[in-house]
């Protein structure tokens, strides 16, 4: 499953992907793009896997797609179909049930901070910058930058990075709430693994439909909401995981979840 543009690794339940072309700051080409949806598709599909991290090599998480994209697309009708495709990868990380982390390494800008918002938890190394640069180029985030950049950050500091195209450093960027938790640079993979290895432990369908719930929050209204919670809440009740976590809580022993 690896390749020369992606490392794919599984073990003790978690996936990690690593975004590795180091020498282009982890830039997406085409090939790039296609084994990250391999990777991706082919974690979210083993019931083995709990957890999915990206992640890159070398001193960035990544910039965004290599400008000689850019150069190659023919005609808007194009560049459409493109941005699609990417956009509906990134819609990919954000359905899927299983929890999904960025372990930000370094320079995460462009497209690989939208690949970043995507993910659930964002875990960012001291030494990490982030920005949005595309109107320097003529374009805007345009594939869901634009559009989750506000309901984490708020309008107005979502225009401010759009708007300059500024980096910002990875303190402000947790303070903005941007990223979840900044760690020091040599602490990441740690960190992040330890997270990864916390919601392990845990009920794994409990997990997904918090996450898709949580998901949903932003978009649907509350009374729909409360409802589609408590529908979520019913399908769990019957699950054998419940009626474990039920029993080792009487037992005073940790579960064994199984995801069913």
């Amino acid at each position: 499953m690896s390749s020369d543009r992606v490392l794919y690794e599984k073990g003790d339940r978690i996936a990690t992907i690593v975004l590795h072309r180091p020498e282009k700051l982890n830039a997406w080409d085409e090939a790039m793009l296609d084994a990250l949806r391999e990777a991706f598709r082919d974690a979210s599909s083993d019931r083995e896997i709990r957890v999915i991290v990206f992640t890159g090599t070398g001193r960035a998480f990544g910039v965004g797609a290599d400008v000689a994209i850019f150069e190659t697309v023919e005609d808007q009708v194009s560049f459409r179909a493109l941005s699609r495709s990417v956009t509906d990868f990134f819609e990919s990380i954000e359905r899927t049930e299983k929890p999904v982390l960025a372990a930000i390494n370094g320079i995460c800008v462009g497209g690989a901070l939208e690949l970043a918002l995507s993910c659930d938890i964002r875990i960012a190394s001291d030494q990490a910058r982030f920005g949005f640069p595309e109107v320097n180029i003529g374009l805007i985030p345009g594939v869901t930058g634009t559009s989750r950049a506000p309901g984490l950050i708020g309008p107005d500091q979502a225009k401010r990075l759009i708007f300059t195209g500024e980096l910002i450093s990875a303190e402000e960027a947790e303070r903005l709430g941007l990223v979840t938790e900044v760690v020091k640079d040599q602490e990441l993979a740690d960190r992040t693994r330890e997270l990864a290895q916390a919601i392990c432990q845990k009920a794994p369908l409990a997990v997904g439909m918090a996450k898709l719930v949580v998901t949903h929050s932003l978009t649907m209204d509350l009374h729909s909401l409360i409802s589609y919670e408590a529908m979520c809440q019913s399908l769990l009740v019957q699950t054998q995981d419940h009626r474990e976590g039920l029993q080792a809580f009487r037992q005073k022993r940790k579960p064994r979840f199984t995801g069913r």
